[in-house]
């Protein structure tokens, strides 16, 4: 059963950031707070108004310091969602039932980090990683293998999706072209002004076959945050609110982080089609009711995964859905016209959120016309989590 309670009762009303860079010469907590006076700003909020905040589980900033540095005078409602890049979109979902509940009345989701100047997590796992926990519990089946950063994770799902469906480098390159088209046009993004080709991508070098330079995403410092109220709260506010129509959360079964190898098939990814479920359950819409989408693209093989997992072709179909130009801005399913995590910035999938608040706003630098209802997803491989995003009506 998929209860649709929380569905058209919240909206994100503001979206902060920092820049984006790779050395960003503050600490963690000032990204934070920056990012979060940034959103409230964007809203028409101050400080005094929050009453809530929800984050990662890894996020270096804890609520009680982010409200003292900002002057948040109390909080009456926190949480913290675990499994990195899975958790984008679920604090949001979080706030949405804060709100809804009347347990809160103004949330704020944020996340912030140094991932390229500080701790990069591709590099390998850091010693919390090793160390002899349930949690770290299958590294004991990967590590002494030398399968020790995401893109060698995701590198064999992609190998067994090319086995099975006959997809090529280009197939994923194609996903890149698209992307960095994009962020080419976003000056926020890392890779503004930068586009490449088809041919740029397939010089690149390999990072884990089948996975080039230019299949990956960025590792980023910055921070970025969202504020959510009540609907009735959003329309008295400055933005024209992002109405959250549909939250979800997902973990499928014999579910690893980054590497569950043992499931019958490795070219399904159940958590997902488990948000998916749900999203429309709660919406009551469906794939072609979608007109944009964010899909999260920490590596170009698993877009493909999405876009089948959530109904926008059939299984195997995604290469030919891709190189048929749907994500483009005059395609069926314009997608991260931010430019994603490969184009514009890593922050681990929040900001793809802010850039779906933008497109129901009408204001991305890539903005596809008549925008009613956009889809977002979070880290895929991992427990994860999506949202639906709609025009306030």
């Amino acid at each position: 059963m998929t209860s649709d309670f929380i569905s058209g009762r919240a909206a994100i009303v503001g979206i902060g950031a920092t820049d984006f860079s790779k050395n960003s010469g503050r600490s963690e907590l000032h990204l934070a707070a920056e990012a979060v006076l940034a959103a409230l700003a964007d809203a028409g909020l101050t400080p005094q108004d929050v009453d809530g905040m929800s984050t990662f589980t890894m996020e270096s900033n804890s609520e009680n310091m982010v409200a003292r540095t900002l002057g948040i005078p109390q909080l009456r409602f926190f949480s913290r969602i675990s499994q990195g890049g899975g958790a984008a979109c679920a604090p949001v979902q979080q706030a949405a039932m804060a709100v809804a509940t009347g347990i809160a009345d103004v949330v704020v989701v944020y996340r912030a980090f140094n991932e390229r100047s500080g701790v990069r997590f591709g590099l390998g796992p850091p010693p919390a990683k090793t160390a002899a926990t349930t949690d770290n519990e299958y590294r004991s089946w990967i590590n002494p293998y030398g399968l020790l950063t995401p893109a060698q994770h995701i590198a064999m799902f992609a190998r067994r999706y090319m086995h099975a469906y006959g997809a090529t480098s280009e197939d994923f390159g194609r996903v890149a072209v698209s992307l960095r088209r994009h962020a080419a046009v976003n000056p926020r993004a890392w890779f503004y002004g930068k586009p490449i080709t088809l041919a740029d991508h397939q010089a690149s070098r390999w990072i884990a076959e089948p996975l080039r330079l230019l299949d990956c995403c960025q590792e980023t410092d910055g921070g970025q945050a969202m504020v959510i109220v009540s609907r009735e709260r959003a329309r008295h506010l400055k933005q024209k609110p992002a109405v959250i129509t549909a939250a979800a959360q997902g973990s499928g079964p014999d579910q690893y982080p980054m590497v569950s190898y043992y499931r019958d098939d490795l070219t399904r990814i159940p958590e997902v089609e488990l948000c998916a479920q749900q999203l429309w359950a709660q919406s009551h819409l469906g794939p072609r009711d979608i007109d944009a989408a964010i899909l999260y693209d920490h590596f170009t093989p698993l877009v493909l995964n999405q876009l089948e997992e959530y109904g926008f072709c059939g299984r195997g179909e995604a290469r030919d859905f891709v190189a048929d130009g749907n994500l483009e801005l005059d395609g069926a399913l314009p997608t991260n016209t931010h430019g994603g995590q490969i184009g514009e910035a890593y922050l681990h999938g929040t900001n793809g959120i802010a850039e779906g608040v933008r497109l129901i706003r009408g204001t991305s630098t890539s903005q596809p016309a008549d925008v009613a209802h956009v889809l977002v997803t979070a880290g895929v491989g991992v427990p994860t989590s999506g949202l639906i995003l709609s025009t306030d009506v």
